[in-house]
């Protein structure tokens, strides 16, 4: 059976292998479904997430290319409502909220500084296409009315997925002539972004030059993004214009 294309696992470097496998663990409620003192896998239903460790790479400036965020998909706006309050309850230093149109997102970084989103998106029915390209914006969020429809979070349900990854680039134009070149379709263009998806779905992956304009290819080893697994597609491992491993799994 063929399934959509969408992200599989995310493959983070880390230093400190015990401290950030608790926390994607307690904050993000991932569960440890294997672990020891090279290697940490978390996921919900299936794997999400790969921490390997290497205490001695260094840390990556904000301007080089590699990762802008993983973003994790919960199925509910109740659900990101609950992790909401879970998350002012732990005290975790979110760094934004936004309405995108197409879903609802907050924002924070990881003990060693990898962007992170916690999502959940509106119905394919309200999302607005015209040519091909749909309505993505940026809007406050009303955390307020948001957390009036939260209960108790007990981690992260069952059907979480990695619904995007976000990536920092040097030139919008190689990003674009690659991430096409594998077959997705440009879904969104914002100034300085250009969004990627397969299948009609919004973007399963994202590119900027923000921070990162002009980079050169990634300097390993460094912590941060070591490899992004995209599922539903032909099989084969590459990496993109800027040395980060793409594996693709049919």
């Amino acid at each position: 059976m063929t399934h959509a294309p969408r992200i599989g696992r995310v493959t983070l470097t880390v230093n400190d292998l015990p401290k950030m496998t608790a926390f994607y663990r307690d904050a993000l409620g991932l569960n440890v479904l294997s672990a020891d003192t090279a290697e940490a896998l978390l996921g919900a239903d299936a794997p999400l997430l790969v921490l390997r460790a290497d205490p001695a790479a260094r840390r990556p400036e904000g301007r080089e290319a590699g990762l802008f965020h993983t973003a994790f998909l919960l199925p509910e706006r109740r659900d990101l409502a609950s992790w909401l309050l879970h998350a002012v309850g732990s005290r975790l230093p979110l760094a934004g909220a936004s309405d995108h149109d197409v879903s609802e997102a907050l924002y924070m970084h990881d003990p060693e500084g990898n962007g992170i989103e916690v999502y959940w998106d509106r119905p394919r029915s309200d999302w607005a296409w015209t040519d091909g390209i749909v309505r993505m914006g940026t809007y406050p969020l009303d955390l307020d009315a948001l957390a009036q429809t939260g209960q108790r979070w007990s981690g992260a349900p069952s059907s979480t997925t990695v619904g995007h990854v976000h990536l920092q680039v040097g030139a919008l134009p190689v990003a674009e002539e690659f991430w096409t070149g594998q077959g997705a379709d440009i879904t969104h263009r914002y100034p300085g972004g250009t969004f990627f998806g397969w299948n009609g779905y919004h973007h399963h992956i994202a590119t900027n030059v923000w921070n990162s304009r002009g980079a050169v290819p990634r300097s390993f080893p460094s912590t941060g993004l070591a490899e992004v697994e995209i599922l539903g597609l032909p099989a084969q491992v590459t990496e993109d214009p800027w040395g980060t491993p793409i594996r693709f799994v049919s």
